[in-house]
């Protein structure tokens, strides 16, 4: 007989130690009727109990390919939609804390898009002339909506490859919600900055002329990572002052001119591989999420490896953040009960056109 569903309010204010005794004892019980995945950026004490690890498409993509019922995913909504996307009909998506959210990509909602995409149709035959494109770090419905308009998501690591699938079927690009992801990939393709155009969504016509609209490869809208903005070139130069031989990666999320300085820029997977496969006794500064940054650090110590984290002041995912072990004991062990909270459900309407534009982006890349 399953017992009652137990409220947060009994784990809430419990102690580390006993959610940690309690998720253990829970994923027990569970077995691999839960998978338990953990993106790059999750907190250390939750990161421990990671099943799969990898950024948010690696993740839904491993998962989906398990027999677990239960995809408890410790990252942020977007995470969790992706793999409800992507997963058998028979799994089940659960986020331990629905407020783990991402302000990136809360920049770009579903009535704004479709805003910019009328003002924009005002100017151009926005059906022929503009391929929407969607960073996986945005809702279900904006992908839906690349979906529906001929368009298609991208990751960090491909964004490069899917534009030039835009290009080649469209003159423009709407590129959304990063800004400087789009800006990056467009000038590693060659498009100079003033063909690249900041729309912002909280101005008419996004803050653009008509003959802006008209000369613009590349419409970036004005979002971004909360934060990736904290890391300025000033930390670059006082490491490169300091340490003449040490190497710099940053993340496409990071300002143009952070990129600019960079020696290599590059997504999550991408900064891990470069430094695990560096010469050893090498030096590091990294432009990306803390937790990351600590844990690699730790990883590569033994061959001399020295990884720094960029900013001088501390840098994490709040929102991701938000996952605890007081949430990650309440969800498993409700499960382990029978009972399934938080999950994420993403309408069959909406989930129907983001797999389309997710389906596009795989047969791409």
């Amino acid at each position: 007989m399953q017992t009652a569903t137990i409220h947060f309010d009994k784990f809430n204010q419990m102690p580390d130690a006993d959610c940690h005794r309690r998720i253990r004892a829970a994923r027990e019980r569970l077995g691999k009727e839960a998978v338990l995945l953990c993106h790059h950026y999750q907190r250390a004490d939750v990161y421990q109990y990671a099943d799969l690890t990898g950024d948010s498409l690696k993740l839904s993509r491993l998962a989906s390919q398990t027999d677990s019922r239960y995809i408890v995913f410790c990252g942020v909504h977007f995470m969790a939609e992706v793999a409800d996307i992507m997963s058998k009909p028979e799994q089940i998506a659960i986020l331990p804390d629905l407020a783990a959210g991402c302000s990136m990509a809360d920049m770009a909602n579903l009535a704004k898009v479709e805003r910019c995409w009328r003002e924009l149709g005002e100017v151009l035959d926005v059906e022929q002339q503009v391929s929407p494109v969607t960073y996986i770090n945005s809702a279900a419905d904006l992908k839906a909506f690349c979906g529906a308009h001929g368009g298609i998501v991208c990751t960090s690591s491909n964004a490069g490859t899917i534009a030039k699938w835009a290009f080649e079927r469209r003159e423009k690009i709407l590129f959304f919600p990063d800004q400087h992801l789009g800006r990056w990939t467009g000038w590693q393709m060659g498009i100079p900055l003033d063909d690249m155009m900041v729309w912002d969504p909280d101005l008419e016509m996004g803050g653009l002329t008509e003959e802006q609209i008209r000369r613009a490869k590349l419409l970036l809208w004005k979002g971004h990572c909360s934060v990736h903005q904290m890391f300025q070139p000033a930390h670059i130069i006082r490491f490169r002052n300091q340490y003449p031989d040490g190497l710099v990666i940053a993340h496409p999320e990071c300002s143009f001119e952070v990129c600019k300085q960079a020696d290599f820029v590059g997504s999550t997977e991408h900064i891990v591989r470069t430094i695990k496969d560096a010469a050893p006794n090498t030096r590091w500064l990294v432009g990306t999420e803390l937790n990351l940054v600590n844990r690699l650090a730790e990883e590569v110590r033994p061959q001399g490896k020295i990884v720094q984290f960029m900013a001088p002041t501390v840098c994490m995912c709040s929102t991701m953040q938000r996952i605890d072990p007081q949430h990650l004991a309440w969800t498993l062990e409700n499960l382990a009960d029978g009972h399934v909270v938080n999950q994420i459900s993403v309408p069959e309407h909406e989930r129907e056109l983001a797999k389309l534009a997710l389906d596009r982006m795989l047969a791409v890349s």
